[in-house]
């Protein structure tokens, strides 16, 4: 089995001042990588802003021998996405990689949840991966190669009390790399997500002692092959935590198919809700138009 490197390549990692975004950024350019390090370096919860952080990640870096330059722009607006992905163009010529990473924090529990704190988050995570992720797009699509990974959350996916705005916009994430992986499908861009569960700055007040076991650097070595020329993979979404690797998915259960003549009732509905959800037989579609193909099908066989 061959190395996995970057020799050549150029990879931008959002929110790559800290935590996972930091460890990101340090492997890739370890391996060979050129990195643009953004990050706003405000607090977990998106408030302020500073050259620190990201000046460190740098700065550790070009002490590796590595090559790196540090970005300020906020995610968060259409100019500020376009100035990340141009600072890689001008300083290194194209863009390989885009790990959609930056994330704030605003939990409250979904009644006491005050409209700036939903727009917050929204225009961070799930504004800002459109933000960044449309120049890079473009960009890829014209060199025929690319690799996107969206750092989404179990907490949109599956859920978590609280986190109404951030699980909405995680999800959202999801929504965006379905899409983008079918449309980048025949430019060799593969797109996909991660979920990850590791100790930083913006979870360790809430993991308790678990905390311990989470080492970030675990999550790094999944992100890394996802953003490789070897991975041949797209569409798909990972769970990572604690040294465990696991793809989630979507799948739609066979159902049952309503007799033909009209609308079923209410009552019917009711009564063949065990075959609605029998997960027996499965299909995972790789797009809606393997939603629609189990619809025909299933009305050809009446």
């Amino acid at each position: 089995m061959g190395e996995i490197r970057f020799d050549g390549r150029v990879a931008v990692v959002t929110g790559a001042g800290g935590g996972l975004g930091k460890t990101y950024a340090l492997e890739l350019a370890r391996r060979g990588a050129s990195l643009v390090v953004n990050d706003l370096g405000g607090a977990a919860d998106g408030t302020g802003s500073g050259t620190g952080m990201a000046d460190a990640t740098v700065q550790e870096i070009v002490a590796a021998g590595g090559r790196a330059l540090a970005n300020y722009d906020s995610v968060a607006t259409p100019e500020g996405g376009r100035a990340i992905v141009q600072a890689a163009l001008d300083a290194f010529g194209r863009v390989d990689v885009l790990v959609n990473n930056a994330g704030i924090l605003r939990d409250k529990s979904f009644a006491k949840l005050e409209p700036a704190q939903l727009e917050a988050v929204l225009d961070v995570h799930l504004k800002g991966g459109f933000f960044v992720t449309q120049p890079a797009f473009s960009s890829m699509k014209e060199q025929g190669y690319g690799r996107i990974v969206m750092v989404s959350s179990g907490a949109g996916i599956f859920g978590n009390f609280g986190q109404s705005n951030y699980g909405a916009a995680k999800m959202g994430l999801v929504g965006l790399m379905n899409v983008l992986a079918v449309e980048g499908a025949k430019y060799d861009i593969k797109v996909n997500a991660i979920a990850p569960v590791a100790r930083t700055r913006m979870t360790e007040q809430i993991l308790g002692p678990l905390a311990d076991a989470l080492d970030p650097q675990l999550v790094t070595p999944l992100v890394t092959f996802l953003c490789s020329e070897q991975c041949a993979l797209t569409h798909e979404i990972f769970d990572v935590g604690g040294g465990r690797y696991a793809r989630i998915f979507v799948g739609l259960c066979r159902g049952w198919l309503a007799p033909a003549g009209g609308a079923p009732q209410p009552e019917e509905i009711l009564a063949n809700l065990d075959s609605i959800r029998d997960q027996k037989g499965y299909t995972v579609p790789d797009s809606i138009t393997g939603e629609l193909q189990a619809i025909a099908e299933a009305i050809q066989q009446r």
